[in-house]
Formats: C-alpha cells, sequence, structure tokens
C-alpha cells in the first residue's frame, strides 16, 4: 500500500534507470555530472537562494516556445524589457501528456517552418544539452512550470540539465487538470520527483518545489487551496525536499486574499518541518480576462496592488492578452512592468484594511479541519488520507475534471465579493463554518433580491471578464 515514507535509495536509482529509458534523451541525465554541472553556477542562477533572500515580491511571468533559441531570445526580452527577476519555462502540452513522440514532430515542423508549432517548450525532447544552453545563457534562476501528472522524466531531464525549480505536485497536477489519472499512482510518481529533488538537495544543489496552488483557477475557496498546499508541502518534505513555495490564486477580494496569504505562510511555517525553508507565490487572476487590454490590465494592477500589501515572496504575472491566449512577447512584459509599478508605488505605504484578522481566521479554521479530516481518513498518513478524502468528499476542489475528486464543492461571492461555498458536499468542514458561509450567501440573494442558487455560481464565474467581480443580475434577470 501506498505510504508517505521517504523513498529508499535504491528504488529512486531503479526507478531512475527505467524512467530514463522512455525517451532517449534520458540516457544522458547521469546524477553525478549533474552535481558538477550545477556547483559550476553562479549564486545568481540558484533558484531556492535568489528566492529566498529576495527583500521584496519578485516577478515571474509564463512563457514557453518549442524552438531553443526562440526560447533564450523570450526569455531575455522578458528579463530586458519586463525586468522579470525569475523566468519561466512552460511546457508543451504533448510533453506534458507523456507524448513525447508527438513533441518531437512538432519540434521537427517549428524548426522547418520557424513558427510555435507547440504551446511550450519540449524540454524532454531538446534533452539534458539544449536544457543546460538555456540555463547558461539566461542571466536570472528559471524554473519548469507544466502541468503534467507524470513528470517523472521532465524532472530527471531537466533537474540534470540545471533547473533548480519545478513546479507542480500529485495533487495539484491531477485533480484540477486530468479526468482518469489516479491519485494514488499520481502521488507515488511525484514521490519519485520529489525524492530526486531531495537527493539533489542532500548533495547541496537545493531543488526549489512549487505546488501549483491556483488548482481549478476558477473562485477556490482559499480553505481548499490552503489546505492542498499544505499536503503536498509535506509530501514532498517527506521526500527531502528543502526549499518549498507554497502557491495561492487571486480571488479578486483584497481582503480575502491579503488574509489567504498570510495564513499560508503561517501555516505552512507551523505544518511543515523546521528544516523546510516555506516561501509563498501570488498567482494574479488565473480566471477569464476582459478582451479590452485596457480592463485587462485593470484586473492585472489589482493583482499588483494585493501583492503589495500581503507582500508574497514571488508573484506569477499575467499579461493584458490573457483573452486571446498565448501573448505576444511584448504584452507579457508589460504585464510585468505593470505589476511592478503598483508594487513600487503601493509597498512602502502603511496600508491596513479592516476585517483581515477576521477573515484569516476563518480560513485558517477552515484550513486545519481540513487537513485534520485527511490525517484521520489515513489513519495518520498523509498519502493515504489524501487519496481517501478525495474519494468520500471529505477533500474536494470546485469544477474538478478528475474521476478522483467528488467535484460537488460549489463556491460564489458573497456581498462584499469574497469565495463563499454555496454548496459543501461531503467537505470536512463543521457546522458553524457552514453557518457563516450560508448567511454571507443569504446577504448577498437579499441585496440581489433573488434566492442562492446556482444562477449565482454561474454568475460569478463569468464576472470578472464581463468586467465586474461579482456576477449581480443586470436588465431583467
Amino acid at each position: 500500500m501506498l505510504r508517505d515514507e521517504c523513498m529508499p535509495s535504491d528504488e529512486l536509482q531503479r526507478i531512475d534507470e527505467r524512467v530514463r529509458e522512455n525517451w532517449p534523451t534520458g540516457a544522458a541525465a547521469a546524477f553525478e555530472e549533474a552535481i558538477e554541472f550545477h556547483e559550476s553556477l553562479p549564486r545568481e542562477k540558484q533558484f531556492a537562494t535568489v528566492l529566498e533572500s529576495a527583500d521584496r515580491p519578485l516577478l515571474q511571468p509564463r512563457a514557453g516556445v518549442p524552438l531553443l533559441d526562440d526560447q533564450i531570445d523570450l526569455l531575455e526580452h522578458l528579463r530586458s524589457a519586463g525586468s522579470a527577476d525569475l523566468l519561466p519555462t512552460t511546457i508543451d502540452s504533448y510533453t506534458r501528456d507523456n507524448e513525447y513522440g508527438k513533441a518531437e514532430d512538432g519540434l521537427s515542423d517549428a524548426r522547418e517552418t520557424g513558427e510555435a508549432t507547440l504551446n511550450g517548450f519540449p524540454a524532454v525532447n531538446h534533452g539534458v544539452e539544449g536544457c543546460r544552453e538555456l540555463i547558461l545563457a539566461t542571466d536570472a534562476p528559471v524554473e519548469v512550470r507544466h502541468g503534467t501528472p507524470d513528470a517523472r522524466l521532465l524532472a530527471a531531464i531537466t533537474f540534470a540539465g540545471g533547473f533548480q525549480s519545478f513546479e507542480g505536485g500529485p495533487i495539484s497536477y491531477n485533480i484540477p487538470y486530468t479526468k482518469e489519472h489516479d491519485l494514488a499512482e499520481t502521488i507515488e510518481h511525484w514521490q519519485f520527483v520529489d525524492r530526486l529533488a531531495g537527493a539533489y538537495t542532500e548533495r547541496g544543489v537545493r531543488i526549489n518545489r512549487e505546488p501549483f496552488g491556483p488548482l481549478t483557477g476558477t473562485l477556490v475557496p482559499p480553505s481548499i487551496a490552503i489546505a492542498v498546499m499544505l499536503l503536498e508541502g509535506k509530501l514532498a518534505a517527506t521526500q527531502g525536499v528543502r526549499s518549498l513555495t507554497l502557491g495561492y490564486g487571486q480571488v479578486g477580494n483584497l481582503v480575502q486574499d491579503v488574509a489567504a496569504l498570510r495564513s499560508l505562510r503561517s501555516l505552512g511555517e507551523e505544518y511543515l518541518p523546521d528544516e523546510v525553508t516555506v516561501t509563498t507565490v501570488f498567482h494574479e487572476w488565473m480566471g477569464g480576462f476582459p478582451p479590452d487590454e485596457a480592463r485587462a490590465n485593470g484586473v492585472i494592477g489589482l493583482g499588483g496592488a494585493t501583492a503589495a500589501v500581503a507582500q508574497p515572496d514571488k508573484v506569477i504575472t499575467k499579461s493584458p492578452q490573457e483573452f486571446q491566449g498565448v501573448p505576444t512577447k511584448e504584452a507579457n512584459a508589460a504585464g510585468l512592468r505593470t505589476t511592478r509599478q503598483l508594487i513600487d508605488m503601493m509597498i512602502e505605504q502603511d496600508v491596513r484594511l479592516d476585517g483581515v484578522e477576521r477573515e484569516r481566521e476563518l480560513i485558517e479554521r477552515a484550513t486545519r479541519e481540513l487537513i485534520d479530516a485527511v490525517e484521520a481518513a489515513g489513519d495518520g498518513d498523509v498519502a493515504q488520507g489524501t487519496i481517501n478524502a478525495f474519494d468520500s468528499g471529505e477533500l474536494d476542489v470546485p469544477f474538478a475534471p478528475s474521476d478522483s475528486a467528488q467535484g460537488a464543492v460549489l463556491p460564489a461571492r458573497d456581498d462584499d465579493g469574497r469565495v463563499r461555498i454555496f454548496e459543501f458536499g461531503e467537505l470536512a468542514v463543521g457546522e458553524e463554518i457552514r453557518e457563516i458561509h450560508h448567511n454571507r450567501l443569504d446577504a448577498r440573494a437579499e441585496t440581489e433580491g433573488r434566492d442562492q442558487s446556482f444562477r449565482m455560481v454561474a454568475d460569478d464565474v463569468d464576472a470578472i471578464s464581463d468586467g465586474r467581480l461579482i456576477g449581480r443580475p443586470t436588465g431583467g434577470d
């Protein structure tokens, strides 16, 4: 039975050898030689060192194109024109699905046509040599950002290639991303990823791990998002990870977002072992964006203002072209500058928001109840508890496609725009918290002259893309 136990070294080596046989480039991912390459990198390219020593929120966009030279040019532009502090390499969809042959075909097409025939960088196909060329060509730390339920080969190659930060986790890259991947199998796959990161860490190369905080990116209640971050953090720490960046996706209400980010940090430091350095990352709005770039900049600006008040260690920025899909490099850099302008103007102001501590207390109470339920469901074992809790619905994520989750929780905004829970399903929170959420949604319903209903949920999902925060009825609706 799967357990939350540190993977033995011989098992790590056995799985590593098998995984690297899945594609020819895996042969070059030799651990000892990779350690030497990492040790040759200067301090300014060591991801955990730069992130953990920062004295202000660092900015990082998303970005990935298929060709190596184009990816280098893209990152150089984001660094020079956008002043990005940390750089990304976003992986293509075929690689995320472990379809390396299709990724190879797309890469060949890109080389022939010069066009972006893939929606990201196929790191497995570029191999260790290509990854190292990318790392050496940049003057800032670079992270692998992807979305892969089974990221074992991707981790083996990119770690050997010089990347020192790796996004994702067994819950956050399963429940929100896929339908049929078994959660137990995904946890097992990510135990390898985290144990490999732990093995590098034990040799003095600290691999930063970053669970994906936004989850489905659609009105996720903060307590659910934070509970998932703590569980993935605990699973990673068991395998020897010592640099963890816990994530949270903006919901749009300033008070609630600030409260959530403060809760994320304090609960992370409380629940994770003392030897783990906890940092936080704030993802600017992950839902639908307005099609108008001026309005989109308003959404980005609110994210920057939130970051200035809450002061996470890192901010994942958005561009004013989010509505149309992959942004141009110019738009991507513009999103960075917009966020930086807001942060730089506000960070030295003494901004005090009424209600943050009350909201933080509510978030932390609900989060603790969820974590307690998971631990009880696994008789103290986090891996088994996570599987059992998702199976029973005691832990759930709104709008999740996964067969491993009940998908019964539905969120809606209250009269102040804070995300509450409209339908709880079997979520393991007590009656007092349920009553608070119900009463606050009732107050909104009274304001709008309608009953609580799924219509509220649907209206709120589209609200920001329509230029509002709360999905109020309009016209005769």
